[in-house]
């Protein structure tokens, strides 16, 4: 199974980042540097999730995640999945957490994707992850 986030949202920042960076020449120079700066930032984003597709597999071995650097393995015997709601100023936001740190002195690895990362409700990933797990 693979998440990554929705082509239609990545088309919708590529479209806001295109139309800011044609604005550019309509303004005062102050204004060039901030909306300029801004589709920069846009056009990273798009760049990312585009570089970055799938963004989580999962497979019999275990899960795969892309970041900037690369593709990380996180092998099912030291993953543990779970799902963490936050809640600041009335907004209340989840996110799925991988964790394969084997105790209190190991570090392990940390991957914590949201909603626009994985395309999906982390609830529902989280869930299918845990289907796929082999030692569920």
């Amino acid at each position: 199974m693979q998440w990554s986030p929705r082509a239609a949202e990545t088309g919708a920042v590529a479209a806001v980042a295109t139309g800011l960076a044609l604005s550019v020449v309509l303004l005062d120079p102050p204004g060039r540097v901030l909306v300029g700066a801004a589709a920069l930032l846009l056009l990273l984003l798009v760049a990312h999730d585009l570089r970055s597709r799938p963004r989580l597999s999962a497979g019999p071995d275990g899960v795969d995640v892309r970041t900037w650097t690369g593709r990380r393995h996180l092998p099912w015997p030291l993953l543990r999945v779970r799902v963490r709601v936050t809640r600041r100023l009335g907004v209340s936001s989840r996110t799925l957490e991988l964790d394969t740190a084997a105790g209190p002195d190991d570090d392990g690895v940390l991957v914590v994707l949201g909603r626009r990362d994985l395309g999906a409700d982390p609830e529902a990933v989280a869930r299918a992850l845990r289907d796929l797990d082999p030692r569920a």
